[in-house]
């Protein structure tokens, strides 16, 4: 084991002149407290260690012990349904509340384990040894797959323990390599977080990671195994939307990563996760979820380390053939920490002063994403979402300008829609998905034949909205045509009906894609009605008045979810009354 003396502190970052061997990235206990830090920099006669805790009280001249092996942290079943901090140490414990200095990440309960294999198998790396269920076994929580660590060798299983229950670092596996070496095998297992986990086989993105929310799904969908970021001001909501997409979106697990937001909006958050209920099985939400919390008042290099525990502990359930959904509030944070460290290292800054680097950190942090054929033969997927908090709105500066080049979609938050309480407040001339045309082919198969073609249609209606309402402004609707007033017309019922959601609506909190099918044929069907109407001589005052448009107006929220034969009926009276107009307007004319 490596030593070395401190020679100047300066924060959280260190040097010290070294006795051994060091490596780039290593992790180190430095001082009687064995506070947890990470080699960054390697020199002739000296090291440059950054600090994961708090280095208050801290001299030159303490010991610093290297341990040989890369920043890692322990995963397994027992990080599911918890809250823990940037270095995956929990938080709120009964046992121990706090996390205090140089504390180990530790479980001191036993899960259920049950073989899946027999001695004499054969094993490769990242197979599946058994599975694994809380406490006595029970079927209510998730169930999780027993793998053999990816840096291990392969090997004949020796032995194999029988079902009952274990901590999660006894091994309950023994796995002899060719060379006759024995390797202890637990349900749990140490990973460098910096590091990605090694797949068999990266797969194709052509289905959408459903969030259930409209402007998402149908106009910017983002691919399950894909990347997408959510920029916005302050107060636009980008938290009270991940917590949506976290309620309602079809992952099997959730990890939430609070990186440098303020302490009382993530307590906030951690109590209503606590009391959210899981719509897909009717149990806590926090069951299938996993919160990593490192608030603004947590050491600055902790919420620098945080993302990369939350993507490994994401890529450790894909490994078991899950689909995972990373939400990562927010990589702005993220960056000022970055930004912090490298002023302290003495970095010439780059743009906003951030340090050169951003631009890869992020790339190396959205390219861990993907949908991929595991080592145990499964398939699963990461899907990464950064919200992104630009200063005074500004999608301009670097952190937002740099993660646009890495994302497959975009969700831009706009002030004036939050302020008028438009929820989400998603900007649809700010938003893209360069992704969309990938998933035609899956909004076909749920029957949405004309996807593509409605959706190109919405966007068109919206762009023209925005251009004809600057003209408004000027001239007044009233004197502008009769073919700019319908399209105003028919883009307020898209905004309205289509792009709003009230999360406080029984019927619209959520919309499955087949109801989101639904909803946009009905809409296209009245765009292309409300066009023959005008052709025939309808003034677009007229259609506006009928009933039919003001019922399709308030359908999300009053149409329930399954109700197929409402849709039908609207269907029905939307035809019918195209067809009244039209002949009551040619009877007029005659």
């Amino acid at each position: 084991m490596s030593t070395a003396i401190t020679t100047w502190i300066s924060g959280p970052v260190l040097r010290a002149r070294p006795d051994g061997a060091f490596r780039l990235r290593e992790a180190v206990r430095v001082g009687p407290q064995g506070l947890l830090g990470e080699v960054i920099r390697v020199a002739m006669d000296s090291v440059t260690v950054q600090l994961y805790e708090d280095t208050s009280g801290l001299r030159p001249g303490v010991l610093l012990e290297g341990s040989g092996r890369l920043l890692s942290v322990r995963v397994g079943p027992g990080i599911l349904a918890r809250i823990f901090d940037g270095l995956l140490r929990p938080i709120g414990d009964p046992q121990d509340p706090y996390v205090t200095p140089g504390m180990a990440a530790q479980d001191p309960r036993s899960f259920h384990f049950t073989p899946g294999v027999q001695a004499g198998g054969r094993l490769a790396p990242g197979a599946v040894v058994g599975t694994v269920r809380d406490g006595d076994g029970s079927d209510g929580a998730l169930q999780q797959r027993c793998l053999v660590p990816p840096d291990l060798p392969p090997g004949t299983v020796a032995e194999i323990a029988e079902a009952g229950l274990y901590r999660d670092d006894e091994p309950v596996c023994r796995l002899r390599a060719e060379d006759g070496t024995l390797h202890p095998v637990a349900m749990s297992h140490e990973w460098p977080v910096r590091l990605p986990r090694p797949v068999a086989e990266r797969l194709a993105s052509d289905e959408p990671m459903l969030t259930e929310q409209r402007i998402i799904d149908c106009l910017f969908p983002v691919a399950r195994g894909g990347t997408g970021a959510i920029p916005g001001g302050f107060g636009t909501g980008k938290t009270v939307l991940l917590e949506t997409i976290a309620k309602w979106c079809n992952a099997d697990v959730i990890v939430y990563v609070g990186c440098g937001e303020r302490a009382n909006e993530m307590a906030g958050l951690l109590a209503e996760f606590t009391e959210l209920e899981d719509p897909r099985s009717g149990r806590p939400l926090l069951e299938r979820t996993v919160v990593i919390a490192n608030t603004s008042n947590m050491p600055v290099s902790a919420r620098e380390a945080s993302i990369y525990t939350a993507i490994t502990v994401a890529e450790y359930f894909r490994d078991q053939g899950l689909n995972v959904t990373l939400m990562a509030d927010s990589t702005s944070r993220w960056a000022e920490a970055l930004r912090e460290v490298s002023g302290r290292l003495g970095e010439l800054p780059g743009e906003a002063g951030y340090p050169a680097y951003l631009s890869s950190r992020l790339a190396a942090f959205y390219e861990r994403a993907a949908r991929v054929r595991t080592l145990c033969g499964s398939t699963g997927s990461v899907t990464v979402l950064g919200a992104v908090s630009p200063p005074s709105g500004d999608f301009s500066e670097p952190v937002t300008t740099h993660t646009k080049r890495y994302v497959g979609c975009l969700w831009g938050l706009d002030v004036r829609r939050a302020q008028a309480r438009f929820y989400p407040a998603i900007h649809p001339l700010q938003s893209y998905s360069v992704v969309a045309a990938n998933l035609a082919r899956w909004w076909h198969g749920e029957g949405c034949t004309r996807w593509e073609e409605l959706r190109r249609r919405f966007l068109t209606l919206l762009e023209e909205e925005a251009r004809l309402e600057r003209m408004a402004r000027i001239i007044g609707r009233d004197a502008m045509p009769a073919r700019q007033r319908l399209t105003l017309l028919c883009a307020q019922l898209i905004n309205q009906c289509f792009l709003r959601q009230s999360a406080y609506s029984e019927n619209d909190r959520y919309a499955t894609p087949a109801r989101q099918a639904v909803m946009m044929r009905l809409i296209g069907s009245f765009i292309e009605g409300a066009e023959r109407l005008l052709e025939a001589g309808v003034a677009p005052e007229a259609i506006a008045g009928e009933p039919i448009f003001r019922t399709l107006m308030r359908m999300g929220e009053e149409v329930p979810e399954g109700d197929w034969e409402r849709f039908s009926a609207l269907d029905q009276d939307l035809t019918a009354t195209v067809r009244r107009l039209t002949s009551a307007e040619r009877e007029s004319a005659e």
